[in-house]
């Protein structure tokens, strides 16, 4: 599938914009082995599905969730010990104060919409959720308009899935939902308030106390691209490393390291999380997440 070497190469990429990859997109970070086909959606999210229903891609970035989907339902990617990006997600979730004033333990019976229940943003803050302020996932109602990026994935009992074209961020102004799980997306309205009151100072001591980052997104390569071609796999991951390496100290300072020692305690923790939300089926090992060549990268 992946010819043998002296042969330059091309492989299609799903790569989108980010502090990680710029100067592999600006072409400041190249390559005599390979050459990176950018050939993904302006957003890497929108890539998840082609990838990994009809192999669109040889390589690109993945959200931890969907990969270790991915691995449950025996895709055929492996990861590097590599994070595209990773952040904190405190500031993730809000609520109308105009009907309520609520606290983390208050979403216990209430409908919370998110865009999709297998989503990263979601894995991290419901974690939060349930381990910082003793939530009960299962008696939250999670109303989604979105599915999986895995067909074969089905959304626990308490998921209700409502028209994809419902706009979760005007259902929480007008109080169809308690709680919206939208990160970015939520309303620039300032009848918003976050449910975890001074979410970025919570998100800092937390990060401190863990010692980690959470993952968003990993890297990944086909698995035939690994076995057979292990060298051009060692060379993707330089040119990672080294565009990651490119951006400015204060970026660096807010990223998740690189390396499996050096992630292995937040692969850790998002297996837990996942399995705690029945978003996996099994705890995987940190290990079973690699093959024997992106393990010793």
């Amino acid at each position: 599938m992946y010819p043998v070497a002296p042969e330059v190469l091309t492989l299609k990429t799903n790569l989108a914009a980010s502090p990680t990859s710029v100067a592999l997109k600006d072409g400041r970070v190249t390559s005599k082995l390979v050459t990176l086909d950018l050939c993904g959606p302006k957003q890497a999210m929108q890539g998840f599905k082609p990838m990994l229903r009809e192999n669109a891609f040889d390589i690109g970035e993945l959200a931890i969730i969907t990969y270790l989907q991915a691995k449950m339902y025996n895709k055929p990617y492996v990861m590097l010990p590599f994070a595209v990006n990773g952040q904190a997600h405190h500031n993730a979730m809000g609520y109308n104060k105009e009907f309520d004033v609520l606290t983390p333990k208050d979403l216990e019976g209430k409908k919370v919409g998110v865009r999709s229940y297998a989503q990263t943003t979601g894995l991290w803050f419901r974690g939060i959720l349930t381990r910082e302020h003793g939530v009960d996932l299962s008696k939250i109602t999670w109303l989604t308009t979105g599915g999986s990026h895995l067909a074969e994935f089905k959304d626990p009992a308490n998921c209700q899935v409502i028209p994809p074209d419902s706009n979760l961020g005007d259902m929480l102004l007008n109080g169809e939902i308690a709680a919206g799980l939208l990160g970015k997306d939520l309303p620039a309205d300032p009848r918003i308030e976050l449910i975890i009151p001074n979410a970025k100072e919570a998100a800092a001591a937390w990060v401190k106390r863990e010692g980690l980052i959470p993952i968003n997104h990993v890297f990944v390569v086909h698995k035939d691209l690994s076995k057979q071609r292990p060298d051009l796999v060692r060379e993707i991951y330089r040119m990672l490393v080294e565009s990651r390496n490119l951006a400015s100290e204060s970026v660096l300072a807010g990223l998740p390291p690189y390396g499996f020692n050096a992630i292995r305690k937040t692969l850790e923790m998002a297996i837990d999380m996942a399995l705690e939300q029945k978003l996996i089926d099994r705890r995987f090992t940190p290990e079973e997440l690699f093959d024997e060549t992106t393990i010793t990268l």
